[in-house]
């Protein structure tokens, strides 16, 4: 099932002609989570392809124009389109009368509900979680309250082994109890061991989003282990006090937190527009983590499960 982003915008507050502001598309089983919202993601959304009608929630990570001057224009054209289900948006507790505002303004006659969720800033928490899914809220570190999120699904149940189902005639009500881990017993009073019944199910895959922030620590305990890491990079590492100053990070800071996180891949972004070819960042973070790729418009990162070959 599918698990992937696809890059909407890499820009950092000034946009350029190649580069929107940010915005990322998570695909979740074909449901569509949109996390950041810059000016122009509308129009990033159709020219990429993604499914408006399975957009679910939206995720704000911080009240920075460029990540959330888009959300506007969005809305309306979500409207426009005829959308009739809710939408869900995460953001910090000041957006909602501003929102409100300009919705009132701009868009006429919105045909569905807007669901508010504001987001708590300074703690670690689970704020979204169903059958196949968990989204978890984390404080980032910047020149105003700012939030990352992590996406995981949820764990699967072991599978059972088809060929030993027809072999000991095995019944419904067993197969429901031996894929919650019990031993099946034949009706000759033989106990065949889960263990050899079924075979694990693909590890859950998880994708983690910081931007914006400084470099701290504390970061890398929160997205340990995940297998894709957004982690912004708006500097090189000779421009490091201008990041800490404005509150951001250098690829080589990006990449220090992927390797203490022992995450699978990294992806680098929110590029200061004074880089016109963000290869001297990509090549500064893959010197600490070579699995290190570049934010571009429109690139697809999938995280396969591990029956597809990881």
């Amino acid at each position: 099932m599918t698990f992937s982003v696809t890059i909407l915008g890499s820009s950092s507050a000034l946009p350029t002609s190649q580069r929107f502001p940010a915005a990322h598309a998570l695909n979740v089983h074909e449901r569509l989570f949109l996390v950041d919202c810059g000016e122009g993601t509308q129009i990033q959304l159709r020219k990429y392809k993604q499914k408006l009608s399975r957009l679910e929630q939206i995720f704000i990570s911080h009240l920075h124009g460029d990540h959330v001057l888009g959300l506007v224009g969005l809305i309306s054209t979500l409207n426009l389109l005829g959308r009739k289900a809710p939408l869900t948006i995460w953001a910090h507790a000041p957006l909602q009368p501003i929102l409100d505002q300009n919705l009132k303004f701009f868009v006429n006659e919105l045909k569905f509900s807007i669901v508010f969720r504001a987001l708590d800033t300074k703690n670690r928490k689970v704020i979204f979680e169903d059958k196949t899914l968990t989204i978890e809220s984390i404080p980032l570190k910047h020149r105003i309250p700012s939030t990352g999120f992590i996406f995981r699904e949820k764990p699967k149940q072991p599978n059972i082994r088809k060929e030993l189902i027809d072999k000991y005639s095995i019944p419904l009500a067993d197969i429901i109890r031996i894929k919650e881990g019990a031993n099946f017993v034949t009706p000759q009073g033989q106990i065949i061991p889960n263990s050899e019944l079924t075979h694990v199910s693909s590890p859950p895959r998880s994708y983690a989003y910081c931007s914006d922030t400084k470099y701290f620590d504390g970061l890398a305990e929160m997205v340990q282990g995940v297998d894709l890491l957004y982690h912004e990079a708006t500097f090189s590492k000779d421009m490091t006090k201008m990041a800490r100053s404005t509150g951001h990070s250098t690829a080589e800071q990006a990449a220090k937190i992927a390797e203490l996180a022992k995450v699978k891949r990294l992806i680098i972004g929110h590029f200061s527009s004074r880089y016109k070819d963000v290869d001297v960042l990509v090549n500064e973070a893959r010197k600490i983590f070579t699995e290190t790729y570049a934010a571009e418009e429109g690139l697809e990162f999938k995280i396969k499960s591990h029956r597809e070959d990881i």
